[in-house]
């Protein structure tokens, strides 16, 4: 489910489609209110959309971590990818993982779902998404070969920075 926030194009339709019929109503019955309240619902679609850049919301956080933590995984930045990852052991284990491989390629195919977990605090979220990586071992056994995955993740924002997996 979206929040309202994330679709400037309906809130924008439905503020323009107001000031239209308050437009209508007036050259109608001829009441001034009716032309200057219609005026000014169409001076606010331009502010739903500045409103609507200015404003991030939780899901569009997560969305921005998501491909950040895929270009640090392509970047071959280990440092950076772990920033991501809360719970000490799975973080362990990638930071032992992930030096014996080479990712050429890092890249989040879909986004499936990102549902908010209501009432959760600090906030929290569940993630189904599909990536694709180009990976190699460090050792040679492995070349380049492409593995795509679907993943869940629970992502629960932390003060330090914007999310963790």
């Amino acid at each position: 489910m979206q929040v309202l926030a994330e679709q400037p194009l309906l809130i924008s339709l439905m503020v323009g489609l107001i000031g239209g019929a308050l437009l209508y109503g007036w050259t109608q019955t001829g009441k001034r209110a009716a032309a200057v309240l219609g005026l000014l619902f169409l001076l606010l679609v331009p502010v739903v959309w500045i409103v609507s850049s200015m404003m991030v919301t939780d899901r569009e956080q997560i969305e921005a971590i998501l491909y950040e933590a895929a270009a640090a995984v392509e970047a071959n930045d280990h440092e950076a990818a772990l920033k991501f990852i809360s719970d000490p052991q799975a973080k362990a284990q990638a930071a032992q993982e992930l030096p014996n491989y080479i990712f050429s390629l890092a890249r989040v195919n879909r986004i499936r779902s990102i549902v908010m977990i209501d009432g959760s605090y600090p906030p929290q979220a569940d993630v189904d998404m599909s990536v694709k990586v180009d990976v190699s071992s460090k050792r040679g056994g492995i070349r380049d070969i492409r593995v795509p995955r679907r993943l869940l993740l629970h992502f629960e924002k932390a003060p330090t920075i914007s999310g963790k997996l």
